[in-house]
């Protein structure tokens, strides 16, 4: 898949530098995946949170940080829509970020 943007995990990891390898590490997995539906990204993101079909919430750092995507499986492209605190998640719509 096509990762949009590295730049804002980057952002948020040099705020809070414990979420640096989790990011790092879900990064390089999401790059290497090949999902074709929520159904494949579900086989491996157990945890993830299917929002609907185009949305997913990952847990990142034992569910420290939230980190909101925007996939579209048919142009192999996830687009970073919000990555943060379970503070500033609830403070957000989820759907329309």
């Amino acid at each position: 898949m096509h990762v949009i943007s590295r730049k804002r995990l980057c952002e948020f990891w040099e705020r809070e530098r414990d979420a640096e390898q989790a990011l790092k590490a879900w990064f390089h997995e999401a790059e290497k995946a090949w999902w074709r539906n929520s159904a494949e990204l579900k086989k491996q993101y157990g945890s993830a949170s299917i929002v609907n079909a185009e949305r997913v919430v990952f847990n990142i750092c034992g569910n420290k940080y939230r980190l909101v995507v925007r996939i579209n499986y048919a142009g192999r492209t996830v687009f970073i829509r919000f990555v943060g605190t379970h503070r500033q998640y609830d403070r957000i719509d989820v759907e329309t970020i």
